[in-house]
């Protein structure tokens, strides 16, 4: 993990723990009351607000009582916070939860102010390369 350089990437860390601690309180404080989240890959999925995190929150902690963040690689420009991370645990219905992927935040002082979301669930299986590019590509 890269050291805590700049403040962006202190509050990543400090995103991590709280996510880690299971605290929806000091989650929260880590984002902007104006928060907003663009989901490139799922336009219908983006969203403003703080509350709206602390909400998807809720819900994953009570879905997911056991679940651990890994800030996997991160590196700041300026106030721009690039962040890959791994989200696991066990669903309440048992089966095993993975996400991962890359968040690109912009930070202002001690809060998030937008993010650029690219966390997905990890498909076990499916199909392999040459498949996956031909079924893209239409052919």
């Amino acid at each position: 993990m890269e050291l805590e350089t700049s403040s962006g990437l202190a509050l990543a860390f400090r995103l991590c723990s709280a996510v880690n601690s299971h605290d929806l309180q000091a989650l929260g404080a880590c984002f902007a009351e104006e928060f907003v989240n663009e989901t490139p890959m799922h336009p219908a999925r983006s969203f403003h607000g703080r509350e709206q995190v602390m909400r998807n929150w809720a819900q994953i902690f009570a879905g997911v009582p056991d679940i651990e963040a890994e800030l996997v690689r991160s590196s700041a420009d300026g106030d721009t916070v690039w962040s890959e991370w791994e989200m696991r645990g066990t669903r309440r219905d048992g089966a095993p939860h993975l996400m991962r992927g890359v968040s690109i935040f912009q930070a202002r002082g001690d809060r998030f102010e937008s993010v650029r979301f690219y966390l997905e669930p990890v498909e076990q299986g499916g199909v392999l390369v040459d498949a996956a590019v031909t079924r893209a590509v239409g052919l």
